[in-house]
């Protein structure tokens, strides 16, 4: 009867998750101007889908500028419009309506015919930038808080951290959460540096099959058994890590990384991961602390029923992200 309660209550917590189109929920937009020839911009302009529907955003060029009609084509979680753009674009303001009224952000890229390029992010309470105005420096610092937002808004990553924590002893948990560091730091460097890719549907089926393995592996711990994942948690952690890396590399490979300054953004981003992940662990550790202290057997309690919120949503997931190949 007791596990039947701890598994109603996980269903119910798993009901109000995001669905697995939107398990990474903080998707910036991405706004490129790439010319062509002088004075003409072939546009690309991504706009991230929430809970089924595009963000009411869109472009605002300088007065002249004149576009020709736009085409439409899907992505993973976003509508990517293209079209060209007759504009010198060497004054004027570019802006993006509607941005106020969200919590995304804009990157903006110019590419233009001489090697100049140009990188800005446009914010909620910043949504236009002066083209007159040069700024040659790329926004580095936005990596860094769209690394922190990816790790604590991708549900997938965060149970997964939360996996290894039901899963291990206390004097286990650095160790097990440093190889997962590092295995997707690498990966992450990899694809965003060296090219190395995996295709994107099986990796997220991977990473959700990760989930259903730790949650099976934390029951197992929590009622007296033993294997070798609770042993040696460290190696799980490193094996899918890897595999999580590519993950998180989807998020930068919409937006791209600004040129010559690759290797920091990178470094900002992945500094954004690690904050939002010892946040996210610091938190769970001291959400355990209050519920030894307060609520009799409460900490067991709670391990159980989060080692099948763990179980049940990497369940819901591979099997939308399997049927989805």
């Amino acid at each position: 009867m007791k596990c039947l309660f701890v598994l109603l209550i996980a269903m119910f917590i798993v009901a109000g998750l995001p669905r697995p189109a939107a398990a990474h929920e903080v998707n910036p937009a991405f706004l490129e101007l790439t010319e062509i020839e002088t004075g003409q911009f072939q546009v690309v302009w991504k706009q991230p889908i929430k809970d089924g529907r595009r963000l009411k955003l869109d472009p605002i060029f300088p007065d002249g500028c004149e576009g020709t009609p736009v085409t439409l084509e899907g992505a993973a979680g976003a509508v990517v419009s293209r079209w060209t753009l007759t504009c010198a674009l060497d004054q004027g303001e570019i802006r993006i309506a509607g941005l106020d009224r969200t919590l995304t952000d804009v990157f903006v890229q110019i590419h233009r015919l001489n090697g100049d390029h140009l990188s800005v992010v446009l914010k909620p309470a910043a949504a236009s930038f002066e083209l007159d105005k040069t700024n040659p420096s790329a926004p580095l610092f936005a990596y860094l808080r769209i690394g922190v937002d990816h790790i604590l808004f991708g549900y997938d990553h965060l149970l997964f951290v939360l996996g290894l924590c039901l899963l291990v002893r206390p004097r286990q948990l650095l160790l097990t959460v440093t190889a997962f560091t590092v295995a997707h730091s690498i990966t992450l460097g990899l694809s965003t540096l060296a090219g190395v890719t995996l295709p994107g549907p099986p990796v997220e089926a991977v990473i959700a099959l990760s989930l259903i393995l730790l949650a099976r592996e934390a029951i197992t711990v929590q009622r007296g058994g033993a294997s070798l994942t609770s042993q040696f948690p460290w190696l799980i952690a490193f094996g899918f890590g890897l595999i999580h890396g590519f993950g998180f590399a989807g998020a930068l490979a919409d937006i791209g990384l600004p040129q010559n300054q690759e290797v920091w953004a990178l470094l900002l981003f992945n500094l954004g991961v690690e904050l939002g992940q010892v946040l996210f662990v610091l938190t769970l550790l001291g959400g355990a602390f209050l519920l030894s202290r307060v609520i009799h057997r409460g900490l067991a309690f709670s391990k159980t029923a989060g080692a099948y919120l763990v179980g049940i949503s990497g369940t819901i997931w591979l099997v939308e992200r399997v049927s989805g190949f």
